[in-house]
C-alpha cells in the first residue's frame, strides 16, 4: 500500500516530489526515495525511514532536474531492506528507466521464472522489478505501444509512475485496485496516489487516473492510452476503509464522507445503549461521529493519540505492531471510568491490537465495552497489496462474531455487513470485496509468500 508521486515540467521537481511523500506518509514508513531527471541524467536519493528524516534542503537541493518520481514503502512482496527501497533505476541501452510501483502482481512466479529463463538477474525480492526486466525485453520506438505490451503480461494490483525518455508516465491496471490521481501544477502535471498529496505543492486536481489507462506525460502534453484488455472494476474497498488519508478524494468520493456513512450505517445495523461513544483513533473516530450522529449518543475523544508514532497496521512485524499500540493510544481515564462505552474501530484483522486496547479500556475502569465495526468480517487473505497474505492470521476466518469478541473481550461486538458497507459507497458494484467473501476478481498465486523471491 505504498505511496507514489510523479512531476512534471517543474523547476523545482524534487521539492515537490519531496512535499507529496510527506502527505503520502500514511500509505508506507518503512523507506522513502526520489528520483530526478535534468534531461541528461537521473540523481537519486533514497533511504530506510521516513520522508521527513530522508531529506532536507541540502539533499533535495543535489536532486537536479525538471522531472521526479517518489515512492514511500510498504512492503508486500520482498523483505524491508535496502536493496528494496524504490524507486527502481536501472541503466539499459543507454537509456536510463525509474519505476515506482504500488500494488502486488499476482502472476509474479511465472513471470520471474520466464525471465530468469530468458537470461534476466533480478537485483531485489520486488515484484516490482518485473516491470523494468519486461521493458528492457519488449522496448521499440512507440512508447504507447512499448507500454501496452508490458502491462497485458502482468496480472494482479499496479498503479505505478516511470521516468522513461524524458516522459513522466502513470498507469493504473485495468481493474483499478489501487488510486491513481492526476494533478496541474503551473504549467507541468502532477501524478499521486492520492489528492491529499497535491494539497501541499498546491496543486489543482483533474481528475483519477481511470483503470487501464496509460498516461504519458511529455513537457506539458499530455497523451493519453486506453489498454485494449478489459476488466471489471475492483476499487480496494480497505482504501475507504483504513488506508486512504481523510482529506483525499479517491474512487470519485471523499475519504471523510465516506468512513462517516459507514459509521451511520453500522449505528443502523447494530445500536448499542452507552455513555457515549468513542473511536480508536485515526481511522475509527470519522465513522464514530457518523455513529453517534445517527443515534443522537454524545460523542467523546476517550483515547489520546500520541502524534510522535506511525500507523500500527503498517509496521512490518507482529512485535513492532503490539509495542506501537501500548505507546501510540492512552485513554483517558477520568472519562471513561465507570461508564458504558461504544467503541467503534475500522477493522479487525489479527485481533491481538483489538484486544490490548480493550485491555487497556478495562484498566481505567470502563464498565460496559460494545465495540463496533465499520466492515465486515476480513475472513480472506489480500494479493492486490496489503499485508494479511495467510488465512491463518486473520481471526474471523476460523471464529464467529461471539468467539472474536470473547478473544478481545468486550461485551458485545458487531459488524457492518457487506451489502451496507458498499451502499454507502457511491461506487460501490466496483469495489474488491474479496476480502470480506474469498471470491477474487483475478486468478490467485499458489505461493502467497511474502518472501517469496527471497528463498
Amino acid at each position: 500500500m505504498c505511496g507514489i508521486v510523479g512531476i512534471s515540467h517543474h523547476k523545482e521537481a524534487a521539492k515537490m516530489a519531496f512535499l507529496g511523500l510527506y502527505g503520502l506518509q500514511h500509505r508506507g514508513e518503512e523507506s522513502a526515495g526520489i528520483v530526478t531527471y535534468d534531461g541528461h541524467e537521473m540523481h537519486v536519493l533514497k533511504k530506510d525511514g521516513l520522508a521527513v528524516d530522508n531529506f532536507d534542503e541540502a539533499s533535495i537541493g543535489r536532486l537536479k532536474g525538471h522531472m521526479a518520481i517518489a515512492h514511500t514503502r510498504y512492503s508486500t512482496t520482498g523483505s524491508s531492506n535496502v536493496k528494496n527501497i524504490q524507486p527502481i533505476i536501472v541503466n539499459h541501452r543507454k537509456k536510463s528507466i525509474a519505476i515506482a510501483h504500488n500494488g502486488n502482481l499476482t502472476n509474479t512466479d511465472e513471470l520471474c521464472a520466464k525471465l530468469e529463463d530468458d537470461g534476466s538477474i533480478f537485483q531485489t525480492s520486488m515484484d516490482s522489478e518485473i516491470f523494468v526486466h519486461l521493458l528492457a525485453k519488449t522496448a521499440n520506438g512507440n512508447v504507447g505501444q512499448w507500454l501496452t505490451n508490458v502491462f497485458q503480461q502482468v496480472e494482479g494490483s499496479y498503479s505505478l509512475v516511470l521516468l522513461l525518455e524524458n516522459s513522466l508516465i502513470g498507469a493504473r491496471d485495468p481493474h483499478g485496485f489501487r488510486p491513481l490521481c492526476l494533478g496541474k501544477l503551473g504549467d507541468g502535471y502532477i501524478i499521486a496516489s492520492e489528492t491529499c498529496a497535491f494539497d501541499l505543492m498546491k496543486a489543482e486536481f483533474i481528475r483519477e487516473i481511470a483503470p487501464g489507462e496509460i498516461v504519458i506525460i511529455k513537457g506539458n502534453k499530455l497523451e493519453s492510452i486506453i489498454m485494449p484488455k478489459v476488466a471489471q472494476k475492483a476499487y480496494c474497498v480497505f482504501e475507504n476503509v483504513y488506508f486512504a488519508r481523510p482529506d483525499s478524494h479517491i474512487f470519485d468520493d471523499n475519504i471523510y464522507q465516506v468512513r462517516k456513512r459507514l459509521g451511520m450505517q453500522l449505528a443502523k445495523e447494530h445500536p448499542a445503549k452507552a455513555d457515549f461513544v468513542m473511536g480508536i483513533p485515526d481511522s475509527g473516530n470519522y465513522a464514530a461521529l457518523g455513529y453517534s450522529q445517527q443515534l443522537n449518543m454524545p460523542f467523546e475523544q476517550g483515547i489520546v493519540r500520541n502524534h510522535y508514532i506511525g500507523r500500527t497496521f503498517i509496521q512490518p512485524t507482529q512485535f513492532l505492531r503490539e509495542f506501537r499500540v501500548r505507546v501510540k493510544l492512552n485513554p483517558i481515564r477520568d472519562l471513561i471510568k465507570g461508564k458504558k462505552v461504544v467503541v467503534i474501530e475500522d477493522s479487525i484483522v489479527r485481533g491481538t491490537t483489538s484486544r490490548s486496547r480493550i485491555e487497556e479500556l478495562r484498566e481505567v475502569g470502563a464498565k460496559e465495552i460494545h465495540m463496533r465495526i465499520s466492515c465486515p468480517p476480513i475472513k480472506s487473505p489480500c494479493f492486490y497489496g496489503i499485508d494479511f497474505p495467510s488465512s491463518g492470521e486473520l481471526i474471523a476466518h476460523n471464529k464467529t462474531v461471539q468467539e472474536i469478541a470473547d478473544f478481545i473481550k468486550v461485551d458485545s461486538l458487531g459488524f457492518l455487513s457487506l451489502e451496507g458497507m458498499l451502499s454507502v459507497m457511491k461506487e460501490g458494484q466496483n469495489f474488491c470485496s474479496a476480502c470480506f467473501t474469498g471470491k477474487y476478481p483475478t486468478a490467485i498465486p499458489t505461493n502467497t509468500d511474502k518472501l517469496k523471491l527471497e528463498k
